[in-house]
């Protein structure tokens, strides 16, 4: 909806029959049009965590794309994510950085419950996983070598005489990730899981919101820059989180990096920008807006090849961004990604902000995470696939994406190949295979996709056991019991 500044009350037809026609006149009458485009809101106040993901808030900021739409913007680094959740539900913030988890897990009632949508997609890629030195070199001997150096990806296996020595010392294997409905989680436990390592199940309507029920690898919520002095201290022996977090242990000397997301689940969507519903219905046209200038960020951040990279390192090292060392920051988002000191290997792709199709939120990317939440216990009953499918819709919001996409267009200041094919698009990515399991996953069949796995709640409950209670599920998991 887009209403024109001259009569900010005019109807809803008309607001769609003026955007109708700006965009089959073509540029020119358009640009005398994007005068009357008006914001309902123009001073916002956006959240994020210090992580080099927010990237395209901050180079939105840097760059005046925010005050190109009419937006003037404040950005907040926020201490954590609940406190960010919170601070969007309550309207102390406008909008924010999240996990592309939590508007599902909000929306679905695990946590805190509230209708959070997001429209923006904020990037692919960008997670490590660190394990401390210690661990590192009792699971190096059982890692294949080639030239001198281990071979990636790296299974979690080799994690297994870790756990088992720990275990006959009557300790714990723990591991940190950033909250429980982060990608962080899911893709940690899901590379345990492809090792043979049960990261164990969460069991909400039974209380238990630990997920560690059956683990053998116990993991615990640490915010994202406490992640390596947590380590360091041995409270943890290793984590999943973004970068430059994985980074500052190599050059601390204190942790190896031994798999990416990338190697995980290859171009896995990581972040996405979350307003709420109510948020959304209030001020329709600054939600179009504000995906505009991220739109446009996300692009200044891959073009030509991430020639601006090296800048947007300078910018993401101020303090009120992210605040790391500049090499650090560089050390991923230019293009390389350091493992073992020393061991700097080419990955282009680990930050992806807009190439890929990085920016539209897919319904099936949103799919994944449902499913996720459900292989782990955090949806402790069996749903339909059509469920799957109307909360993906309820969520994720390509819609509202395409609007602000076809505006860049019609004003030149993108190219529609840079985009989805808006008439044809589903919302559903092909069949995707790269994973390190190598099991596919179909966004249209999230129940198939369950019952693939050898380690997690299967998604059909056998005949056998049909008249046990949904809320039983846990005791009916397979595998790593």
């Amino acid at each position: 909806m887009i209403y024109q500044s001259t009569n900010v009350n005019q109807s809803k037809f008309g607001a769609k029959a003026l955007l109708a026609a700006c965009l089959c006149l073509g540029l020119s009458s358009f640009s005398q049009a994007q005068e009357a485009i008006y914001p309902e809101k123009e001073e916002l106040k956006f959240g994020f965590i210090k992580l080099t993901d927010m990237a395209p808030l901050a180079i939105a900021y840097e760059k005046g794309y925010f005050e190109d739409e009419g937006l003037y913007v404040t950005l907040e680094a926020q201490a954590n994510w609940k406190v960010l959740l919170d601070r969007v539900i309550d309207g102390q913030l406008d909008g924010a950085h999240m996990l592309a988890g939590q508007p599902l897990g909000a929306t679905i009632g695990y946590g805190t419950e509230a209708h959070i949508i997001t429209a923006f997609s904020m990037d692919l890629n960008g997670n490590g996983i660190t394990v401390s030195n210690d661990v590192w070199a009792k699971m190096k001997p059982n890692i294949p070598h080639e030239n001198g150096l281990p071979v990636h990806p790296i299974s979690a296996s080799t994690l297994q005489p870790v756990i088992d020595e720990l275990a006959s010392e009557g300790k714990s294997f723990k591991m940190g990730m950033v909250f429980p409905v982060s990608t962080h989680n899911y893709e940690l436990r899901y590379w345990l899981a492809a090792g043979g390592i049960h990261p164990g199940y969460y069991a909400p309507e039974k209380g238990d919101t630990s997920g560690q029920i059956d683990a053998q690898a116990l993991l615990s919520v640490t915010p994202p820059p406490q992640m390596p002095a947590t380590m360091e201290a041995g409270t943890i022996h290793g984590y999943c989180v973004g970068e430059p977090w994985n980074q500052q242990a190599v050059f601390k000397g204190i942790g190896v990096p031994v798999i990416t997301d990338y190697q995980i689940w290859k171009n896995n969507p990581e972040k996405v920008f979350g307003v709420s519903n109510e948020w959304a219905k209030e001020n329709p046209n600054t939600h179009i807006l504000m995906v505009k200038a991220m739109i446009r960020a996300a692009m200044w951040l891959d073009e030509n090849n991430n020639a601006n990279r090296p800048e947007a390192v300078k910018i993401l090292a101020k303090p009120n961004y992210v605040g790391a060392d500049e090499e650090v920051i560089a050390n991923s988002m230019t293009g390389t990604f350091e493992f073992e000191k020393g061991d700097k290997r080419d990955i282009p792709d680990f930050n992806t902000f807009f190439r890929h199709n990085a920016t539209y939120p897919y319904y099936s990317d949103a799919i994944w995470y449902l499913t996720q939440m459900r292989r782990w216990g955090q949806i402790s009953e069996q749903k339909p696939d059509q469920w799957y499918m109307d909360t993906a819709k309820k969520v994720y919001k390509p819609d509202i994406y395409a609007q602000a996409a076809k505006l860049l267009i019609a004003e030149g200041k993108a190219k529609a190949e840079d985009f989805p094919d808006f008439v044809s698009e589903s919302g559903y990515k092909p069949a995707q295979d790269e994973f390190i399991d190598g099991i596919t996953f179909d966004g249209t069949q999230p129940n198939a996709y369950l019952a693939q796995f050898p380690i997690g709640l299967q998604s059909e409950v056998s005949a056998a056991a049909s008249s046990t209670s949904a809320s039983e599920d846990t005791e009916l998991a397979v595998g790593g019991n």
